[in-house]
């Protein structure tokens, strides 16, 4: 928090593309400069309305905030993170919840 009683936030929000193949769901994570977390999912409220308008997609109204423990946003400021118990072994995780062959994206690869 800053001297002006701000913070940044990082809010994801979720969305269901009905309109488009299998009707992918998408989780999108804006940032938001904030007094608190509640004010950051208010403010990623109101964006997500107008993203799913314009791109005729659900807004499924679910938000998760993050506040950054960094003021200064620089390369590698962790935006996000969330924390979810499991007994799952890493790699059927991985299957799980991030891998599962259904995900339209350009980019994925195992980090070394």
């Amino acid at each position: 928090m800053t001297d002006d009683g701000l913070g940044w936030y990082g809010v994801r929000c979720v969305f269901r593309w009905n309109h488009h193949g299998n009707q992918p769901y998408e989780e999108r994570i804006t940032l938001w400069r904030a007094a608190s977390a509640a004010q950051a999912i208010e403010l990623a409220g109101r964006e997500a309305r107008d993203y799913a308008r314009d791109n005729g997609v659900e807004h499924l109204r679910f938000a998760q905030a993050y506040a950054l423990s960094e003021d200064r946003i620089t390369q590698g400021t962790e935006v996000f993170s969330l924390l979810r118990d499991s007994d799952l072994k890493p790699e059927p995780y991985l299957d799980a919840f991030f891998d599962t062959g259904q995900e339209h994206q350009s980019g994925s690869q195992p980090m070394s």
